[in-house]
């Protein structure tokens, strides 16, 4: 299966980790699932 690559810098990650961050309380506000925030969260950090 093809896995596109990118080279994000320190600071681009800093926001879509914050912003991924910022979504999943939202999500767990309205009660629903987290479970595909979770795996790019892992995707990015990793």
């Amino acid at each position: 299966m093809f896995r596109p690559k990118y080279k994000f810098t320190y600071e681009e990650v800093r926001i879509i980790v914050l912003a991924l961050i910022e979504l999943k309380n939202q999500l767990i506000e309205e009660g629903r699932y987290t479970d595909s925030v979770d795996d790019l969260l892992i995707r990015l950090v990793d």
